[in-house]
């Protein structure tokens, strides 16, 4: 027999007589999902980080002693610091080193092309000084055939 939940309350719905009064019956058991699972599992997760950090500070919270008398130091807050410093180390550590990596490469990359920058702007200069240079050498052979074409003399018409 179908249930139905109407307002959080299960009951029987019979749909082959519909005089009979509706049935109360318990609600059957329905299996959590994968995802009601890992969801539970991600709450219980923050809840535990977020009870950790509550310990973990609840030292800072603490009014702090009259000037000039000294507090002695809390060996276990010490710890908690120490520990999350070093979680926070293990968890972050790989990441850094591979930003440091990337850092040095795109560094050596800088380099290098600023390096090819200045090869290239010297070939360039050296292809504008040849081509000045051929330009003079051109107009030098045209000026002295030039020359050579006043000077000679006239060819005989026989």
């Amino acid at each position: 027999m179908p249930v139905l939940v109407v307002r959080g309350t299960p009951r029987s719905l019979n749909l082959r007589n519909k005089e009979q009064p509706m049935n109360a019956l318990p609600a059957e058991k329905s299996e959590m999902t994968d995802e009601d699972k890992t969801l539970a599992a991600v709450t219980d997760v923050e809840a535990g980080i977020r009870d950790f950090v509550r310990k973990d500070v609840a030292y800072l919270r603490r009014t702090p002693a009259a000037p000039g008398t000294e507090t002695p130091a809390d060996p276990t807050a010490d710890a908690a610091v120490s520990s999350v410093n070093t979680l926070i180390h293990r968890v972050a550590g790989a990441s850094v080193s591979e930003i440091e990596t990337l850092i040095a490469e795109l560094e050596g990359l800088r380099t290098l092309m600023h390096n090819e920058g200045q090869r290239i702007q010297r070939e360039l200069a050296g292809y504008a000084q040849l081509g000045q240079t051929a330009m003079k050498s051109t107009r030098m052979i045209a000026d002295n055939l030039a020359q050579w074409k006043r000077s000679a003399p006239e060819p005989r018409q026989d």
